[in-house]
């Protein structure tokens, strides 16, 4: 029994640390594709010091040397944002989808060379549609609405500076396409099992 009350308050600041890492990040990740708005190619001191302050909270004893440029920046912030979207307590081992980390972000063109990383849902492990996969599926939505909501709010900062607005614009639509395929999709998903559920329910009457 005490060593019931000692795991909860545990478990629960630990998951607390967790969503703060990941609102951290996102913050990184908004500072990222503010100055990549700006035409700017280069990480400024000011944001590799967080990133590198990130992956220190993170309990990375010698993290790599913080990212040179923002591409490289960009990548290094989303693969955390991926661990700790892996790191759920709800689904604690997720199985990888596809032959990458489940959410593992792929790479889409948009406009002037612009690239931008969509996600995707991750699998059932092995084929089980547990409550737990579920609230990964939902997760990984909410991310992927997080997402269009930075890349929505650049785009009419964009076009209120007159810089750039049709680069941002694509970029917008595309978080937007990605957002609502994955909604769709896990709509399907929910779909599909509680037609599942009422074909059980109903032989479990019949018999």
């Amino acid at each position: 029994m005490a060593a019931a009350t000692i795991d909860a308050p545990s478990e629960g600041a630990a998951e607390t640390r967790r969503r703060s890492l990941l609102a951290e990040s996102d913050v990184l990740l908004d500072d990222v594709e503010t100055l990549r708005l700006r035409d700017q190619t280069e990480a400024p001191t000011r944001l590799r010091e967080a990133i590198h302050a990130l992956q220190l909270r993170l309990g990375r004893r010698n993290p790599p040397v913080p990212p040179a440029t923002l591409h490289a920046a960009h990548d290094l912030v989303f693969a955390v944002q991926q661990r700790l979207m892996a790191a759920n307590p709800n689904h604690p081992h997720p199985n990888r989808h596809a032959g990458r980390p489940s959410g593992q972000p792929v790479m889409t063109r948009v406009a002037d060379n612009r690239v931008w990383k969509v996600l995707a849902l991750p699998s059932a492990p092995n084929g089980a549609t547990d409550a737990a996969w579920l609230e990964l599926v939902d997760c990984t939505v909410e991310r992927a609405l997080d997402r269009w909501c930075y890349a929505q709010q650049h785009a009419a900062r964009a076009a209120r500076e007159h810089f750039k607005a049709h680069v941002a614009a694509a970029v917008a639509e595309a978080a937007w396409a990605n957002y609502w395929e994955l909604l769709v999709e896990a709509e399907r998903i929910n779909e599909r099992l509680s037609a599942r559920q009422r074909v059980r329910s109903h032989a479990a009457l019949r018999t």
